[in-house]
């Protein structure tokens, strides 16, 4: 059983940062793509950030680059999102996730999600 946990968010001041982290089992996390999306209240789920398995191909939000990062530490099955420059916009719930299929930024190309973390960032 293929599971992720989400942990990290909280409430920072605009700003400031905060790191979020994707533990996951059950699935040979260095043969999967990661993946970081958002969930605002009464909005879509949107892409933030992605990664292939490899580490060597990134993928990022315009409305993030330059002020998140994500990386992941294959040996620790575990994938993170460095957050930067927050500001009140980013306030959401944030979710990794994870495929077997191609890297991609839309949600339906993954097949394993987290639960979610909340990241509120204070004006």
């Amino acid at each position: 059983q293929v599971q992720l946990v989400e942990s990290g968010g909280g409430l920072v001041q605009a700003g400031g940062s905060l790191r979020l982290s994707c533990a996951t089992s059950g699935r040979a996390f260095n043969t999967l793509e990661l993946a970081w999306f958002r969930q605002a209240p009464g909005k879509e789920r949107e892409f933030v950030a992605a990664l292939n398995w490899r580490g060597s191909s990134t993928y990022y939000a315009d409305s993030v680059k330059g002020r998140f990062t994500i990386s992941r530490d294959n040996a620790k099955n575990t994938g993170y999102l460095q957050m930067n420059g927050l500001k009140p916009e980013d306030t959401a719930v944030y979710y990794c996730a994870i495929t077997d299929q191609w890297l991609t930024t839309t949600a339906r190309g993954y097949n394993y999600w987290g639960q979610g973390t909340q990241v509120t960032v204070s004006s």
